[in-house]
């Protein structure tokens, strides 16, 4: 079973970053799409490292606890800074057509990929080198 959390991460960088990358400005302060993207994508490393470090303990325990509050703390900045930012600036920017591609991509994604997804880590500078253009 996978993750709600990685669904949206797989989401966010195949498809919808491509995208703001090419149609992005930049809101909430970031200098433009590409700074928008590196951000998200360290941030979804934060939260999976979090959950990873709290599989690795005891349940109910003193570390366990410590890496469920660094998962919860490290979401909650981030989807703070979606509403903010990348999302703000995808609405503003992406054509209406665009958007509904996006959600039909989106549920045909989450329905072949409902046995899991690859939870490895992203590189931001990489990711952004390969997509932006």
């Amino acid at each position: 079973m996978h993750s709600p959390v990685y669904t949206q991460f797989v989401i966010y960088t195949t498809r919808r970053c491509p995208r703001l990358l090419r149609v992005g400005e930049g809101a909430g302060g970031e200098v433009g799409p590409s700074a928008e993207t590196k951000d998200a994508i360290h941030d979804h490393n934060q939260i999976r490292d979090a959950v990873r470090e709290a599989r690795r303990n005891p349940v109910g325990g003193e570390a366990w606890w410590r890496s469920v509050i660094d998962a919860r703390e490290a979401n909650s900045d981030h989807l703070g800074e979606e509403e903010r930012e990348a999302l703000a600036d995808f609405r503003r920017t992406a054509a209406l057509q665009a958007r509904h591609d996006l959600a039909i991509e989106f549920a045909v994604f989450e329905a072949a990929h409902a046995a899991g997804i690859d939870r490895a880590d992203a590189d931001p500078g990489n990711y952004v080198d390969r997509h932006q253009s």
